[in-house]
């Protein structure tokens, strides 16, 4: 079963920057798309951005001009580099890898999730 690892997580002053990291434990294999989730306390989980195996990428407009995601499809690893953090950016981030399988359903799989605290 495919697993994720995600690193990078930490504590940051507001205005600093962190870089998250995603990477399957095991062999690689196709996908459809790569991102980042994040979950703030007593919150939903929310999109923060996306990459397709095509290279399309969707910011959330909360973190437009701020992060950026990108992606190895050979490698299955998606980075997030986080700049300007802010107070609000804190919570768990979690990495997600949409892949297709054999019967032509699409799968997703999940990371354990990082914590980021922005401090003001």
């Amino acid at each position: 079963q495919v697993q994720l690892v995600e690193s990078g997580g930490g504590l940051v002053q507001a205005g600093g920057s962190l870089r998250l990291s995603c990477a399957p434990s095991g062999s690689t294999f196709s996908i459809n798309s790569m991102g980042w989730y994040r979950q703030a306390p007593g919150k939903q989980r929310e999109l923060v951005a996306s990459i397709t195996n095509r290279g399309r990428v969707n910011y959330a407009d909360s973190v437009k001009g701020r992060f950026t995601i990108s992606g190895d499809n050979a490698r299955n690893t998606v980075h997030l580099q986080m700049n300007s953090l802010k107070p609000e950016d804190t919570a768990l981030y979690y990495c997600n890898i949409n892949y297709p399988t054999t019967t032509g359903r699409n799968q997703e799989v999940w990371g354990q999730g990082t914590l980021v605290t922005v401090s003001s």
